[in-house]
């Protein structure tokens, strides 16, 4: 079975399995970094207070899952406020605003303020302000996205009536990508070559009903198939964590994640401490230390929960 097979049979949730051999065969195209031969082990969070000025948070599957916060969440970022600890989100939904997400964040009942939130989002529009400005582009994204958080002419990639017209393709949100969409697509490049920047690295994200589907996965077929290099904004790759350190400040930060090719490789490759969650997102239920071994990404610290 090839990956476009994989990626089209499983498009609303995907195996665990299947989600980590994906990840260890896209490694070439991930950041690299040197990792630590043991990690530490501890019981949450605090217990790392002493090591680090401050953290960056992912957020699904450490914060929240889905639509619900964690458990201890709201009482650990109150904890590090006492504690003079700044800290930053850091996440790789791309499909909504800062703005949306700081809402979202109150109504799970979690004290983050507007300006500690970094999306994925807010990267690549910023990189397209910088380096491609005036173009059009045709955004796969969620059906109730709008673009007023940029000066850049987007809209819907649906609302193109020929996709070759579009000058560039902005990855968003999988929600309504299809196998025909995705062919469709790949022949519109093959076509004409045009830019591909992906705001969601992620191949899955932990949900409350298994792992779904995110853009990473399609847009790393996408590159197999067309030979097409696509540029990725969010973690593991750099920007996003430069924007997160220039936004939180100087100090030994800390990285805290649930996965292991985003969360702790980016945070290994920034130049920060990594702390791995492992009861709620991706390894919710396993024993982490096989694939520590298989992947040889290890944490600074392996914690159970914040």
């Amino acid at each position: 079975m090839n990956q476009m097979t994989k990626a089209a049979d499983l498009q609303k949730l995907i195996p665990f399995d299947v989600a980590f051999s994906r990840y260890e065969d896209i490694r070439p195209r991930l950041p690299q970094a040197s990792a630590p031969v043991v990690a530490q082990q501890a019981e949450g969070l605090l217990a790392t207070v002493d090591a680090f000025d401050g953290y960056l948070f992912d957020s699904f599957g450490v914060l929240n899952v889905g639509d619900s916060a964690i458990a201890g969440a709201a009482e650990c970022l109150l904890a590090l406020r006492q504690r003079g600890k700044p800290f930053c989100i850091l996440t790789n939904a791309a499909s909504y605003t800062s703005a949306d997400a700081f809402h979202k964040y109150a109504r799970l009942g979690l004290d983050v303020r507007a300006e500690e939130i970094i999306s994925s989002r807010d990267v690549l529009f910023r990189h397209l302000a910088a380096n491609y400005p005036g173009v059009s582009w045709g955004a796969i994204a969620a059906v109730e996205d709008r673009f007023a958080d940029t000066k850049e002419p987007i809209q819907h990639l649906d609302e193109f009536p020929d996709w070759d017209s579009a000058e560039g393709f902005l990855f968003l949100s999988a929600a309504r990508w299809s196998e025909a969409d995705q062919e469709r697509l790949i022949h519109s490049l093959i076509r004409k070559p045009r830019p591909v920047l992906v705001g969601n690295p992620d191949l899955v994200a932990p949900r409350e009903g298994g792992l779904t589907v995110e853009p990473g996965f399609w847009a790393h077929d996408l590159q197999d198939r067309t030979g097409q290099p696509v540029a990725y904004f969010g973690k593991p790759f750099p920007e996003a964590f430069s924007l997160a350190a220039e936004r939180i400040g100087a100090g030994r930060l800390a990285m805290v994640g649930d996965t292991l090719h985003t969360d702790i490789l980016g945070g290994q490759a920034a130049g920060h401490g990594t702390i791995l969650v492992t009861d709620h997102g991706l390894f919710k239920g396993r024993d982490v230390t096989p694939f520590i071994k298989a992947s040889g990404i290890t944490p600074d610290w392996i914690i159970p929960t914040i």
